[in-house]
């Protein structure tokens, strides 16, 4: 592993401002069937304001290129002028202020890492995020670097009738030898990570979008052209976001031209970059028959967050890459306030819970644990996680709820008025908040320096009219960092009477004696009954006084900080705010502590007839009969659909001490299997209660309708006794859907049915692919939820995969339909007790790691969480991850991990 020269890390305490500037860079590629040649011509300013031990040298970053020529001032450098290695260009003599002029050689064809320039397909592209732009030319590849781009390309004459960099488009011309040539001429000034170029044959789709101030935008989507039908959707969903950030946080559109290329092959979902976005295409296409109504949302949801980096990214951009979450974080929580706008706000907040919980909170309980501002890395791909981001969302919301919608729009106003077309750091965000509004946000700075997932103890006393809560807020130790200091967290809560009424705030039920005392800092309760208590100290109690009776505490309302609960576990509490809390989260939240406890008494041997698990099928009852006659209430089916389906296995191992993987299996299936049983008839009648009518709609209506007929149908299919009966219900749905999400679901329980005939199994699963094997992202699908399939021989089923013709090892979207649904879903199989799964992911990593180390470290990350499973699994686990690890030419990507995930202590994850 790296035994001659290990990588070293990068800290956020060396950061030092850059030594020279780069005010202007004209760039020329002349792109040639298997070689592209570029010239770079950089005006280059000496900093003035830079300390300096060496005031004209200047080093440039450079990864896998060829020099071909250097000048300075037009003159051409001799070797003992500058020195070359593997990672860099440093010039020795530089004066103040010069033009720089660079020329070099690369081999997008050869490049399957997928950074800098490559080719997909038929079709050249960029990824130059974080450090993707060395790989074109050297130069000062860093964030805090500002230049304005004019962009040359020179294509061939035939095949690359679009050609793209970005900004505005200002000369389009035929050369003498008969190639073409395209210049792009971009007036903002932009860090290198945002470059983009693009040069092939492909479709377009136009729109115009009148900004607020009358503006013309011209909106354009490319893709290939059989997939250009498929660009609508995007396109609808563009000019929403665009009215919106304008609505919302009065973010207008600079440029004349908007742009947005779908590419086949791309590590990564999408990139910003200015005014010429890159797609991975299962961002960016929808129709009915090859995308999930959970696709169209995220197609929605991709696109708004790309657009919105426009401010939040580009226009304000990071210093320095210890910043990610400045504009990361701060644009998922953009992005998911859209999306709530968009869909039903309840449930995009559960959506964002749940995938909170499943990954990232054991992201933070893990060796792998970080602030969402690190102090150090190795590789800073490694750091695109879910803490910089969804964590980091969760942050800049807790802002929000402490400050107001109101107070947060004048802390955003504030931050883009004062760093437009800077680079700047978090505590530049958090300045501007405070001096918008005269607050002090000191101890909330603390979020941003310490790791982990802060825990809330709930302790109550009720006597002689007072309820008394007690809050005593903790931190597990993570590396590097053993002892935690206190949070400020805002702790939304509410108090429900014994009809469900709330007690406090506007909508109380006439009991507005209620007396709040605290020493907290807490303001009026909401409307809607909502109490924010500001939590600072270790320790903090709230007192109600002047009640009638013991009331029911509703805590964490709408998940107002990323914490976990502790000591709120009272059965009958918990069912009642699940049929009862005017906050739809905390009914969720309630009854997954239900299920979840239904599932423990499985999986420790007890059955259907304990008194749990009895109330949570009366509870179930109850909530299908409200979904029954919910008519066509489009936000409480989408809630009660979410509430329906039971935690799944990833869900459960983070919330365990020692993971039972097994047992949670088997648990889970039984509790399925009972709730099958016990609401047989209830389940047929919710199926065929919620069937869509005419063609397919993207809408929240048939979503929520499709959603709960799906949760019917999934629980249909467990049903021993009438399996007959389900199967033909299941193929009939298989059959005769007109969409895709039908469609999948009826596959996936196929897949799973017991008693159905192989043969016909094997027909159905020919059948789909069949179908839509051109389709690759559908085909994608396919690979996955087989992959996923928890029958015996699931590892056999993922090798034979491997050999089938649409499998392609370079493709992205398909390694991680293929591997993902193995390693991430089929989770009893992925943990063997044999350890084969380990050691297939350990085998498929190395392999992957020689030709594109971003997405081979991806891959790894089921193996980096192993501190809490069995004393045997763990050995397994250590010995796959040493097997890495003995290699001696691995990437930094993937040693980072491997080094962080063997050297935690026991406890660490």
């Amino acid at each position: 592993m790296w035994k001659d020269a290990q990588p070293s890390a990068v800290k956020l305490a060396d950061y030092r401002p850059p030594e020279f500037r780069i005010t202007d860079t004209e760039l020329s590629f002349e792109i040639a069937e298997g070689v592209t040649e570029v010239t770079s011509t950089l005006q280059i300013e000496r900093d003035a304001e830079s300390p300096a031990s060496s005031p004209s040298e200047l080093r440039l970053d450079g990864q896998d290129l060829e020099l071909l020529e250097v000048e300075i001032d037009g003159r051409t450098l001799s070797h003992n002028e500058f020195a070359l290695d593997d990672d860099s260009l440093t010039l020795f003599d530089v004066p103040p202020r010069c033009s720089l002029r660079i020329v070099t050689r690369i081999h997008p064809e050869q490049n399957t890492a997928l950074e800098g320039l490559y080719r997909s397909k038929s079709m050249y592209c960029t990824q130059c995020e974080a450090q993707g732009f060395r790989k074109i030319t050297y130069y000062l590849d860093r964030p805090d670097v500002l230049s304005r781009f004019t962009t040359h390309i020179i294509t061939p004459a035939q095949g690359y009738p679009v050609v793209l960099s970005n900004g505005n488009l200002i000369a389009d011309e035929q050369l003498e030898d008969g190639r073409r040539r395209v210049t792009w001429h971009d007036p903002f000034p932009k860090p290198s990570y945002l470059f983009a170029l693009v040069a092939g044959d492909l479709e377009v789709i136009e729109d115009v979008f009148i900004t607020c101030s009358g503006r013309h935008v011209v909106l354009k989507i490319y893709s290939e052209a059989h997939n250009i039908d498929q660009c609508h959707y995007a396109m609808s969903a563009l000019k929403r976001a665009m009215r919106w950030d304008e609505e919302s946080y009065g973010r207008e559109y600079d440029l004349d031209i908007f742009m947005i290329v779908a590419v086949e092959d791309f590590n990564m979902g999408a990139m910003e970059n200015k005014g010429l976005n890159i797609f991975n295409t299962s961002c960016v296409l929808a129709a009915p028959d090859t995308a999930t109504d959970g696709g169209y949302q995220r197609v929605e949801a991709v696109v708004a967050h790309e657009y919105f980096h426009n401010w939040s990214g580009n226009r304000v951009t990071c210093r320095d890459w210890f910043q990610l979450s400045l504009k990361e974080g701060f644009t998922v929580l953009r992005d998911a306030e859209f999306s709530a706008a968009m869909n039903s706000p309840t449930v995009k907040r559960i959506e964002d819970v749940s995938f909170l919980r499943t990954f990232q909170f054991p992201e933070d309980g893990g060796p792998l644990a970080h602030p969402i501002r690190p102090d150090s890395y190795i590789e800073i791909s490694n750091f695109y996680t879910t803490t910089v981001y969804e964590k980091g969302a969760e942050v800049v919301r807790m802002i929000r709820t402490l400050l107001g919608d109101r107070r947060f729009r004048e802390g955003t106003d504030l931050y883009f008025d004062r760093h437009d077309g800077c680079a700047v750091t978090t505590e530049d965000f958090v300045a501007a908040m405070e001096d918008a509004n005269a607050v002090d946000l000191g101890q909330f700075r603390r979020w941003y320096s310490q790791a982990g997932t802060p825990s809330i103890e709930i302790e109550q006393q009720y006597a002689d009219g007072t309820l008394q809560v007690t809050f005593t807020q903790s931190c597990p130790a993570t590396p590097g960092q053993p002892e935690k200091a206190p949070f400020h967290l805002p702790l939304a809560i509410g108090l429900l009477d014994s009809q469900g009424r709330e007690l406090l705030g506007d909508t109380g039920s006439g009991t507005s004696g209620v007396q709040v005392s605290t020493d907290a800092t807490v303001e009026p309760p909401k409307r809607d009954g909502t109490l924010v208590v500001q939590l600072k100290e270790r320790v903090t109690t709230v007192r109600f006084g002047g009640l009638k009776a013991r009331p029911v505490l509703s805590p964490l309302r709408g998940f107002s900080a990323p914490v976990r609960l502790q000591g709120f576990s009272d059965g009958d509490d918990l069912r009642f705010l699940a049929e009862h809390d005017s906050d739809g989260f905390v009914r969720w939240d309630a009854i997954r502590l239900l299920q979840s406890r239904s599932i423990h008494i499985f999986r420790e041997g007890g059955d259907a007839l304990d008194e749990e698990v009895a109330n949570l099928v009366t509870l179930y009852q109850r909530l299908v009969g409200a979904a029954l006659d919910a008519s066509d209430d489009a936000e409480q089916k989408a809630i009660c659909a979410a509430m329906l389906v039971l935690p799944g296995e990833s869900y459960l191992h983070e919330q365990m001490a020692e993971i039972d993987v097994d047992g949670v299996h088997r648990g889970r299936d039984a509790l399925m299997a009972a709730l099958s049983t016990a609401l047989f008839n209830q389940w047929l009648a919710l199926y065929r209660a919620n069937a869509t009518r005419g063609p397919y709609r993207p809408d929240p209506t048939d979503m929520a309708r499709r959603s709960l007929k799906n949760v019917a149908l999934n629980f249909l299919g467990m049903a021993v006794d009438e399996s007959k009966r389900v199967a033909e219900l299941i193929e009939a749905q298989f059959e005769e859907a007109d969409n895709l999400t039908d469609r999948l679901a009826a596959l996936r329980e196929i897949l799973e049915l017991r008693g159905l005939d192989e043969g016909r199994r094997s027909a159905l699963i020919d059948a789909f692919y069949d179908a839509w094997k051109d389709e690759k992202l559908v085909v994608d699908q396919w690979f996955m939820i087989q992959s996923a399939r928890r029958a015996p021989g699931a590892l056999a089923r993922v090798l034979d995969l491997e050999r089938h013709p649409a499998f392609d090892r370079l493709n992205p979207n398909r390694v991680r339909a293929l591997y993902g649904g193995f390693c991430g879903q089929n989770l009893v199989h992925f943990h063997a007790l044999d350890g084969s799964g380990y050691a297939f992911l350990a085998e498929r990593v190395l392999d992957l790691d020689a030709t594109n180390p971003q997405l081979a470290a991806r891959l790894l990350t089921p193996l980096t969480r192993w501190r809490r499973l069995d004393r045997q699994r763990r050995a397994l686990v250590r010995q796959a991850l040493e097997g890495i690890g003995s290699n001696e030419r691995l990437s930094p990507d993937v040693y980072e991990l491997v080094t962080k995930s063997l050297n935690a202590q026991e406890g660490d994850g």
